[in-house]
Formats: structure tokens, sequence, C-alpha cells
């Protein structure tokens, strides 16, 4: 009895104190709803609203019906109708449409007349397991469509014999997928990407805060302010070797995926370069912002893991296609740097393609860059004074 009476005097005191540990009480109550909605809709293997492009070279009934299948679908959107070779690169390039459907001339009175004909399906490979995912449905939308205009060419000439019908010489309309960017849809050329930002984003990070509520933690941050050395050079000091050593890992993660996995480098080394420098500012100012808030190296370490390592996996469109998830869920990755980080950077290594291409992410990196540094300056300030 009195080993209950101990055991409950301790549970009374612990409570107390998470009751006074505001951060550690945010962190148990918030933390286990986050996962389960971040891991309850993100985590969907289905692959749905993928926007095509189509150029219809026949436009005739059939071609329309074949694009409506698509449509109806559930799985495409169509995004918009193109003309030509060059606007089929130029939606790839800019990630405007992830496949084309191209519909050859004389589609419709092949079909009608029970002749075999393909059509060919192009697609953004720059993402292996979307792209597999998408040959797999545009396949099983064909092969039910086929199905349904051999039975209407019987239908239609019941003596028909089977050469005429399409009958024994295979389906009458087939589809020839074409991968760009990642023909043989190596998982490597898409994962290498996303490890980039993962490592980087994580390393800053957490680096940056640890570094700086680790003064607080021993108490030399009060000599370091007492010291002439004002807040901006303190800052700048203690950031700068991170954001060294975070830049060298990154590139020799890059290097090391050329070496080993045979991953193209399709653009600009100096492009890359700064668009590698532009988000590691970004993640070195979030480091610094979670120093601000937090005032132990435990709460720090999970405050950036939370903030930082969930997002950059979950909602960057690293593993899961960020088009699949609930329109809420959507709307909260556009805060999420790591995702305008990557579509850069699969541009540059994996397309080719400059900054013209993808302006409007190195925009949003830009945004975030200077918010964050921002608030996180004007908080380290005050704290400083």
């Amino acid at each position: 009895m009195n080993a209950i009476w101990k055991t409950l005097a301790v549970a009374r005191k612990e409570m107390r104190q998470i009751g006074r540990d505001r951060r550690t009480l945010l962190i148990l109550l918030f933390v286990p709803v986050f996962f389960l909605l971040v891991y309850g809709y993100a985590l969907n293997f289905d692959i749905r609203n993928v926007r095509i492009a189509v150029q219809d070279n026949d436009r005739s009934a059939v071609s329309r019906d074949v694009i409506s299948s698509f449509v109806n679908s559930g799985y495409f959107d169509l995004y918009d109708e193109v003309t030509n070779d060059q606007e089929i690169s130029r939606v790839l390039d800019r990630n405007e449409a992830r496949a084309v459907l191209v519909i050859p001339a004389r589609f419709g009175s092949d079909v009608a007349a029970g002749h075999s004909t393909s059509v060919q399906f192009i697609v953004n490979g720059d993402n292996a397991n979307t792209a597999t995912t998408v040959v797999g449905y545009a396949r099983g939308l064909l092969s039910a469509t086929s199905a349904r205009y051999e039975v209407q060419a019987r239908l239609r000439s019941p003596t028909c014999l089977a050469q005429a019908c399409g009958e024994g010489v295979g389906p009458l309309v087939t589809v020839e997928p074409r991968v760009f960017y990642n023909p043989e849809l190596r998982s490597t050329l898409f994962l290498v990407p996303g490890l980039i930002a993962y490592i980087a984003m994580l390393t800053a990070v957490v680096s940056t805060a640890l570094s700086i509520v680790r003064e607080k933690e021993v108490g030399t941050m009060e000599q370091v302010r007492m010291s002439p050395i004002g807040p901006v050079p303190y800052i700048l000091g203690k950031t700068v070797p991170y954001f060294v050593v975070s830049l060298i890992s990154a590139m020799s993660i890059v290097v090391a995926a050329m070496v080993l996995f045979d991953m193209p480098m399709r653009g600009s080394w100096v492009v890359l370069l700064g668009v590698v420098s532009l988000f590691l500012v970004g993640a070195l100012g979030f480091g610094l912002l979670i120093s601000s808030i937090a005032d132990t190296q435990q709460v720090a370490f999970q405050l950036a893991l939370l903030t930082s390592f969930l997002p950059t996996l979950m909602l960057s469109g690293f593993i899961f296609p960020i088009s699949s998830m609930p329109e809420f869920l959507q709307l909260v990755t556009r805060i999420v740097p790591a995702r305008y980080f990557l579509v850069a950077l699969r541009g540059i290594v994996l397309k080719g393609v400059g900054p013209q291409v993808f302006w409007s992410e190195l925009v949003a990196l830009s945004i975030f860059a200077v918010v964050i540094l921002g608030l996180a300056s004007l908080r380290l300030r005050r704290q400083w004074a």
C-alpha cells in the first residue's frame, strides 16, 4: 500500500510538472494528432488528378471519346491542348502537365473500319513511381476502350472476318508509352534530389538551432551579450560554418549519385549551386527562429524534427504526389520550402532547364528566406536587448 501512495505522489508531481511546461504539453498533445493527420492523408499511394495535355491530330468523335475516357476516369485532369512537339516539350519541362496523349490522324476511321491503330502516351519520368503508375492507368483505360470498340465493330458487321474486325490480331487500340527524362524509370533519379532536400534541410535546421541553444544551456550566452560582439556578427559567425558544411554535403550527394548511380547532370552547375544556396539560407534562418523559441537542446531538437523532417519527407512531393493529397493539405504544402526546391532541383539535374522555367519556385524560396530571416532576427534582437 505504501508503494502505491508513493507511486501516486510521483505521478501527481509529474502531472504538475507537465502542466507547468507548456511546450512539452503542446508536444505531447499536438504531435500524435499531427502524425495521424499527416500519415492518414499524405500516405496515399493512389495517384489521382494527374494533369495531361492532348494532341488530337484526328479530331473525330472517336478521338474525343478516348479523351473523355481519360478525363472521366477520375485519375486524369485535362490541362490543355497542344499542337506540336515544341509545345509538348514546354508543358513537360515546366511541369504544367505530367503526361501528353497523342492521337494520330485517321484514328477514328481506322477504329471504325476495324483496323488496329495506336496512340502515343508521353510521360514525365522525373518521378519514376508516379510515371509507372500513370502508364499503368493509361494502359488500363485504353484496353477497356479498345475492347468496347471491338464489340462495336462486330455488332456493325456480324459476318466480318476475324482479320477485318481485329479479332485474333491483338486489340484495336494499343498504347505506345514514351517516358521523358528517365526512360528506364530508375527510382534513383527521383530519390536523389529528394534526399538532397531532406539532408540539407535537416542538417541546416538542427545544427543551427542546437548551436545557439547550447549557449543558453551552458550559461555562456550572458557572457556573449556582455562582450563587445554585436548580435549580427555573433549570429553570422555561428551560422556561416553550418552553411558551408550543408552546402558541401548537398553537392557531395550530387557528385556521388553521378559516380555511383549514373545520375545525369543536364543543367548548369552554377545554377544548381545558386538554388541550393538559396534553399540553405532559408533553412538556416528557420534554425535561428527555432533557437529563439527553445531554451533547451531537447526542445530545439524536437521542434526541428517536427517542423523540418516531417514536412520535407511527407509534404514536399519527395515520396507522395501532392496532387493526390486533400485540398487542405495541398494548401499546407505551399509553405514547405522543399516543395519548390525539388521542382527546381529536378529541373536542373534531369531536364537541363534554366531559371526561366522555374522562376516561380525561386521567388517562393526567396520569400520564405526573407520572411524567416526577418522573424528570426527580430526575436533574437529582442532577446539580445
